[in-house]
């Protein structure tokens, strides 16, 4: 899929500024550390992730991302009545029904006439939301759109440290399936689209692609929870098979993507991919035949903050300048299902707004 008349026009980034470091959470769970003799260390140790971040309790995905959604359009300086699209595309959400999109929707003020919805798809749906806007802004349906949402990790990390405390059957084989839980933080994105013409300062996106396995769709699960402020999940992932197929995936998906636009690994200039932890990011750039020097990094600081981990990666890459002009940026997503969706952008002065910036400087972990 290709793209001539769409561009990234700002982004709209908020991180949580509660941290809890990984030495906090193994504090959180020394019953069972100690039960099974577990060593201390070992949760950054396997994952290369030091601080993952938290909303206040009781947050709600809508509020942080109108606050993200307000800060892009503010960013952009467009006129709001222009935005004919908005999708909230996080895992978390306020409610099954209706669409946390409308609540967003209101809080923004857009216009009566937008499209307003969500989209899930684990940690792709930010990604496949600003795809479905880019294809509406080429195929000459709306001027500009807006896909933003907000993941929350508290209830998850808190249900599962109460989960495995309180377990006296685990096992160190049986605790693995958790391992993947403990990794998860907390942020909020917003990507502003325009159409070409409109766009003041915008970096054109180039293509898209999707690679679907869906074969493996039971490697990640959460099943016992629902969607809702009140929501307890609780979620079993087999890390090693996920890791090993979603590279498989991503290699073949890359393929895709350096075909669309007739170019040669050398020929991307940046990258950004989904923030998993440490063993994963080097493998997976290693299959690619990817160097690792081009690519950009927030897990260590974020945690796998899910739909919003490559966006918000790609947010910290522009403010810390890690993106040049002209700059060809490619993007690479990788959600359990499993499925990748990359996309590619000339990289241009798209503005970021919100707090990332700043708790970047005061807090960001060596990388």
């Amino acid at each position: 899929m290709r793209f001539r008349n769409v561009c990234l026009e700002s982004i709209g980034a908020e991180i949580p500024t509660e941290i809890w470091s990984s030495e906090e959470v193994e504090q959180r769970l020394a019953p069972l550390y100690q039960r099974l003799r577990l060593p201390e260390g070992r949760l950054e140790l396997m994952s290369g992730i030091g601080q993952r971040r938290l909303w206040p309790a009781g947050t709600l995905p809508s509020g942080p991302s109108i606050r993200s959604g307000q800060a892009a359009i503010e960013a952009a300086g467009i006129d709001r009545d222009r935005i004919g699209c908005l999708i909230h595309a996080s895992v978390c959400r306020d409610f099954l029904e209706p669409a946390t999109a409308s609540k967003v929707h209101h809080g923004l003020g857009l216009s009566s006439r937008c499209w307003v919805y969500d989209v899930s798809n684990a940690c792709l749906g930010l990604v496949n939301g600003a795809v479905q806007i880019a294809s509406l802004i080429e195929a000459g349906s709306i001027d500009a759109g807006l896909v933003v949402g907000t993941e929350n990790s508290r209830p998850l990390l808190e249900q599962t440290i109460a989960a495995l405390n309180a377990d006296t059957q685990l096992t160190r084989r049986s605790v693995k399936p958790a391992f993947a839980s403990l990794t998860i933080g907390s942020g909020s994105c917003a990507w502003l689209l325009v159409r070409r013409e409109l766009s003041q300062q915008g970096s054109p996106l180039e293509s898209a692609i999707a690679e679907a396995r869906t074969q493996h769709h039971d490697l990640c699960l959460s099943h016992d929870d629902s969607a809702g402020s009140q929501m307890q999940p609780l979620m079993d992932t087999d890390s090693e098979k996920l890791m090993a197929e979603g590279i498989a995936t991503g290699v073949a998906a890359l393929e895709q993507l350096l075909a669309e636009n007739s170019i040669t690994r050398d020929q991307i200039d940046r990258t950004i991919c989904h923030q998993v932890g440490s063993r994963h990011r080097q493998a997976m750039l290693e299959a690619m035949g990817l160097s690792i020097d081009k690519d950009a990094v927030t897990f260590p600081w974020l945690g796998n903050t899910g739909s919003v981990a490559l966006p918000l990666t790609l947010a910290a890459a522009a403010a810390d300048q890690t993106l040049q002009p002209n700059d060809r940026v490619a993007m690479l997503g990788i959600g359990s299902g499993i499925n990748s969706v990359m996309l590619t952008t000339r990289w241009a002065s798209t503005p970021l707004a919100g707090n990332l910036a700043d708790e970047l400087n005061n807090h960001r972990s060596p990388k």
